[in-house]
């Protein structure tokens, strides 16, 4: 078990995908300072009650964010560009005086590639079209590889929170296809 700072976001981050913040509040601009010394990452959880700027309880489930680029932004914000690691169990969970969450985390084992099925081949084309609309957002491209097709269109489709969510907490590559194939289908794309 390791100990991590919680980041309670609106959002669902998959291992692997791009998190770009703007940050302001102390507690967060301490963290990612801890964070950029200590060159370690900290967990992104999905919010299930409450908001970003106060108290929030989080789902049990999330994923390690590491920090890969940062810069003050002309609104005198704090810049980041963080990707999605690894994904973690939240076994306890504590806020510091600061209001900062730390838990102690479980590492799940991360999804071994897996060759995409032949079935979802035309979701790994739609993935494609959606990524070359995006300049340079995904640099590193493997659509012959099931999971990675699958966390990509997971969080680019137009789903909502608890369904990112669900598609996060499966540990079957196969199964979250066949369920995004049913999702592509009903919104007609």
């Amino acid at each position: 078990m390791s100990e991590i700072p919680v980041f309670p976001l609106q959002t669902v981050l998959f291992p692997g995908g791009p998190l770009p913040l703007r940050l302001f509040e102390t507690r967060y601009l301490d963290m990612v300072s801890r964070c950029l010394k200590d060159e370690r990452g900290f967990g992104v959880c999905l919010i299930a009650e409450g908001k970003e700027t106060g108290p929030a309880r989080t789902h049990l489930l999330g994923t390690e964010a590491t920090i890969r680029d940062w810069g003050p932004g002309p609104e005198g914000l704090l810049h980041i560009l963080a990707q999605g690691g690894r994904r973690f169990r939240v076994m306890s969970m504590r806020t510091q005086a600061d209001g900062l969450n730390l838990a102690d985390v479980e590492w799940l084992p991360p999804e071994e590639a897996i060759p995409l099925p032949e079935a979802a081949r035309p979701l790994a084309e739609l993935l494609k079209g959606i990524i070359a609309q995006l300049e340079g957002r995904y640099p590193e491209q493997d659509y012959a590889d099931a999971v990675w097709v699958a966390y990509r269109l997971a969080e680019l489709l137009p789903l909502g929170l608890a369904q990112r969510q669900y598609l996060l907490e499966l540990n079957d590559a196969a199964k979250r296809l066949e369920i995004l194939a049913t999702l592509v289908k009903s919104l007609g794309a």
